[in-house]
């Protein structure tokens, strides 16, 4: 019924949009007169004694600027959560929830989760924590799920009560992370790749050079995943009263845990169906609404209503949460990337701002272009001589990201979070093979000896090659250069644990590239600190996305909805090669050097 009234005001809209511009009636003011109704006082009211309902198939992010229109009206009519939810929305009501008096009880809802989760550890020790502070206020937690994995069971064990489906089980079994590499490819189509780089660790164009990974790269893969995971067994097991010895027996000796078997290794509670999990919560609640359902509130809905936390009362002094998420570009960027340029901009903006009294910039990068990753430092370098600038690192902060990172007053990271890479390096393709197999050639005239060195149509020479490497040395020096002085750090011992090696964040601060284990939150009440600001601050995000009104305008006519869909096995491969060839596009540096996480880390 819902989707049917969806689709039905979804092409009344439609309709109503093509009359009025038939009639000359401003277009603007209709979208603003629909939105208006809409948002009558019919909406959903917070009432006594209601669960609050987390859905584990949240994907929680940074920012979620790809919202579409269709998604945004879906979610306001229907009262449902879309697919994606951010970070500080998960925060805020939990942290809002735990002081409610209306609300009994948290249910994490994995009814509809699989095994894959999109959401990075990092982000889910943040959201842990807000867990963790939800139980201390007295109240319950509740988790049922069916087939469990690991993201999701990281949440879902801090429960009071854990509920296994019987047909259910639990992923157990470790982490692990499968490169794609190009190699083969590349040469059977005829497409010729040279490298250059700094650091034995740089394993960024190995994808392109190699068919396996190097000892250096596995070495520093297997570091880091075995810091994560023992994060994970070290969390998990306390909650749950298990070792992370067991739970290391477990993943080695059976790596899926089913419902039988998890009471018995004290991984879950109780065995029982939705119903009895449905029964429970209704006498949490006191009173049944419907026979298969209880009196609820879903985050999203209940993050609309909450009474609003502390930091978005009214004041005229700002902490500005800057988030750089995505590959870091040259130029203005998309929605989806950092653009030197474009965030450079936003930056300075915040810097002349007399009302933002600090900066807490939050980085959810794997880097990219080198260029413009100075042209955002020298931005976060200016503003940090102003006012105070933060680092918050979340999932992923290495290479660029952890280039425009470096001048930060202070800079935090979680335990999981993956950081460092300190290295750069040049990818040079070219596409004389298979050129020449289909009858194409090219000649050339130039007034210098290295007029065309840019050009596909042939492999650099040594001398070509050799100029190159040069700027990459003097790239890599720069940025040793850049971390020495901001991290107070001699710059022999930076080139020791640079090398463009990966580091967790709990290694990263006994290294010193990062000072205090944190999160967002700790990020956001050090930079009122630094700020002076007492109590008498409120919080505002950038870079700010379009309005639901803005956005009806550009896409009344389109639906780009993109909720999750579960796909095959082939098809899970086919888009993670779709995403690594995604990454050339992000390659833009008018220098062709970048400093850029290994080629699209990834684990599972």
């Amino acid at each position: 019924m819902r989707k049917f009234i969806t689709q039905t005001l979804a092409s009344m809209l439609g309709s109503l949009l093509g009359f009025t511009l038939f009639f000359g009636i401003g277009t603007v003011g209709l979208i603003s007169l629909i939105i208006t109704a809409a948002s009558r006082d019919t909406g959903p009211q917070v009432k006594d004694k209601s669960v609050l309902v987390f859905d584990l198939s949240l994907t929680v992010r940074d920012t979620d600027p790809t919202s579409s229109t269709s998604r945004a009206i879906e979610e306001a009519l229907s009262g449902e959560e879309t697919d994606t939810i951010t970070l500080r929305t998960v925060v805020d009501s939990l942290n809002a929830a735990a002081e409610d008096s209306r609300i009994v009880a948290l249910y994490l809802d994995g009814s509809q989760t699989s095994t894959s989760s999109g959401t990075g550890f990092a982000t889910l020790k943040e959201v842990r924590e807000a867990l963790e502070r939800f139980k201390e206020s007295g109240k319950k937690i509740i988790a049922y799920d069916v087939d469990s994995g690991e993201g999701e069971y990281y949440l879902s064990s801090i429960a009071d009560t854990m509920i296994l489906n019987p047909m259910g089980s639990l992923e157990m079994n470790g982490f692990s992370s499968q490169p794609m590499f190009f190699t083969g490819a590349l040469e059977k189509f005829g497409i010729g790749i040279q490298v250059i780089r700094v650091g034995k660790y740089k394993s960024a164009v190995e994808p392109f050079v190699l068919t396996e990974l190097s000892p250096e790269n596995r070495q520093q893969m297997q570091a880091l995943l075995e810091d994560l995971w023992s994060e994970f067994r070290t969390t998990v097991g306390k909650s749950r009263q298990v070792t992370p010895q067991e739970l290391q027996a477990i993943a080695d000796n059976q790596g899926i845990v089913l419902a039988s078997d998890a009471i018995g290794r004290r991984l879950v509670d109780k065995v029982g169906y939705y119903d009895e999990v449905i029964a429970q919560l209704q006498e949490l609640t006191g009173e049944r609404e419907t026979e298969k359902s209880f009196r609820q509130i879903r985050i999203s809905t209940y993050a609309d209503i909450a009474d609003k936390p502390r930091h978005q009362q009214a004041s005229k002094n700002k902490i500005a949460v800057l988030y750089a998420s995505g590959e870091i570009v040259d130029g203005e960027g998309s929605v989806q990337e950092v653009g030197g340029e474009s965030f450079a901009a936003q930056m300075r903006k915040l810097r002349l701002d007399d009302s933002v009294k600090a900066v807490v910039l939050r980085v959810n990068s794997p880097g990219g272009s080198a260029t413009a990753s100075e042209i955002i430092q020298r931005e976060v370098k200016l503003t940090r001589d102003s006012k105070p600038v933060i680092i918050s690192m979340g999932d992923i902060a290495a290479s660029g990201g952890y280039w425009i990172s470096t001048y930060g007053n202070r800079i935090f990271a979680e335990p999981n979070t993956v950081t460092g890479s300190i290295g750069v390096f040049g990818l040079l393709m070219n596409v004389q093979q298979i050129a020449n197999e289909n009858g194409i050639t090219w000649d050339v005239v130039k007034t210098g000896r290295f007029a065309d060195t840019q050009t596909v149509s042939r492999p650099k020479t040594p001398q070509e090659l050799a100029l190159i490497q040069n700027i990459v040395n003097q790239v890599y020096s720069k940025f040793l250069d850049k971390v020495a002085e901001s991290r107070k750090l001699p710059k022999d011992k930076v080139a020791q644990i640079a090398q463009g090696r990966v580091w967790s964040g709990i290694d990263a601060k006994q290294l010193g590239l990062v000072d205090e284990i944190g999160g967002l939150d700790d990020a956001i009440e050090y930079a009122v600190k630094e700020a002076n600001l007492g109590k008498d601050w409120k919080l505002e995000e950038y870079p700010r996305f379009q309005s639901l009104e803005e956005r009806l305008i550009q896409e009344f006519v389109g639906n780009d909805s993109n909720k999750t869909q579960q796909t095959d096995p082939l098809m899970a491969e086919f888009m993670k090669l779709k995403e690594d060839l995604a990454m050339l596009q992000a390659l833009n540096d008018p220098k062709g050097i970048y400093a850029r996480l290994p080629f699209n880390w990834r684990f599972d």
